[in-house]
């Protein structure tokens, strides 16, 4: 016999895979993958959620205690960042004119780059819905993985997706 509430953790991580893949083969301007991906769970969880309270700490907005608060309830955290590489369209979509100008920016990311991370992450977000994970894309939770270098070095940004399977959407009424 296997009882759910004893394979719940099992199954998280499997959705955690499938999503990494979903994420990981979602298209890309130029066919050029910029993308970071990742899943942790265990004590690396409370680490993040540690590294959340202190960004509330420093900036004082509400929704990261918040937030580092929720994520002590999720079985495990995937993360979806991007690098800043140009697309080499000169499209002027980042508000400068040429890739060229736009690279004297570091900083600046490529549309391109916002653009394929948020498909990525449609995609990661669907994949667990089909499975009827509870998730929820979190900008605050992201900000402090970046910190802790849990994207590696040179990612500019990303964002964390928590997943939990319980009886009520940790993540929801908020």
């Amino acid at each position: 016999m296997i009882k759910e509430e004893f394979s719940r953790e099992e199954f998280v991580i499997y959705v955690a895979k499938a999503m990494m893949s979903s994420a990981r083969t979602a298209p890309k301007a130029r066919g050029i993958d910029n993308l970071a991906i990742a899943t942790i769970s265990g004590e690396e969880i409370k680490q993040l959620s540690d590294k959340t309270k202190q960004l509330y700490e420093e900036n004082n907005m509400e929704f990261f205690l918040r937030d580092a608060e929720n994520i002590l309830s999720a079985n495990a955290i995937v993360l979806i960042g991007t690098k800043i590489e140009v697309g080499g369209l000169d499209c002027g979509y980042c508000g400068y004119a040429s890739c060229a100008e736009k690279l004297e920016n570091e900083k600046c990311p490529c549309v391109f780059n916002s653009h394929d991370l948020g498909i990525a992450i449609g995609s990661a977000v669907s994949r667990a819905s089909e499975f009827k994970v509870d998730n929820r894309v979190m900008f605050s939770v992201g900000s402090a993985a970046k910190l802790l270098g849990f994207y590696g070095e040179d990612v500019a940004f990303g964002f964390a997706i928590p997943l939990s399977v319980s009886g009520k959407n940790p993540f929801f009424d908020r």
